[in-house]
C-alpha cells in the first residue's frame, strides 16, 4: 500500500472557523480507514457553516435546517471506498455542549461518523442508535484516535 492509495482531503467553507485543524480531522478519517483494514479509498470531507449544510439537507434529504453530518458514500460492490462528507460545524459546535463533549471532539466525532457510512456502517434512527454496532465502532475509534494524539 502506499499513501497515494489513500486519498483524504479536507476542505474549509467559506467563513467556517472549525475549532480542530482540517489536518487533525484528515487524520481521524485516515485513522478509521486504517483500523477498518482499508488500503485504497478516495474520501472527501467538507467543513461547512449552517446556511451551506441546512442547503444541503433541504436538496439531498428534503429536511430542514443544518444537521451535523451528511455523508454520500459512490462507490459500489467491491469497489475501493468513494465518498463525500460534510460536517456542520456550528451544529457540530452546539451538539458538543448538548453531549459534554469539547468542539473539536465532536468535528472529530462526525468525521469518524462520516467515514464509516462511507464505509457501509448504518444506524438506526432514534434512541437505539447509541446502542448500535456503528456507534460503539465510533466511539472505540474515536477514543483510539484520541488516546493516540490525534487531538
Amino acid at each position: 500500500m502506499s499513501v497515494d492509495d489513500l486519498i483524504v482531503e479536507v476542505s474549509v467553507g467559506p467563513g467556517v472557523h472549525p475549532p480542530v485543524e482540517a489536518e487533525r480531522v484528515e487524520a481521524a478519517v485516515r485513522h478509521v480507514l486504517s483500523a477498518e483494514g482499508i488500503e485504497e479509498a478516495e474520501i472527501s470531507l467538507a467543513l461547512l457553516d449552517d446556511g451551506a449544510i441546512a442547503a444541503m439537507n433541504q436538496e439531498y434529504l428534503e429536511h430542514e435546517g443544518p444537521t451535523d453530518v451528511i455523508t454520500f458514500a459512490m462507490h459500489e460492490g467491491d469497489e475501493p471506498p468513494l465518498g463525500d462528507i460534510y460536517v456542520g460545524v456550528e451544529q457540530a459546535v452546539r451538539q458538543a455542549a448538548e453531549f459534554g463533549a469539547t468542539p473539536a471532539e465532536e468535528v472529530l466525532r462526525l468525521a469518524v461518523h462520516g467515514a464509516l457510512h462511507v464505509l457501509g456502517y448504518e444506524h438506526p434512527d432514534g434512541p437505539e442508535r447509541v446502542e448500535s454496532e456503528m456507534f460503539i465502532r465510533q466511539e472505540e475509534l474515536l477514543r483510539s484516535f484520541l488516546s493516540s494524539g490525534g487531538a
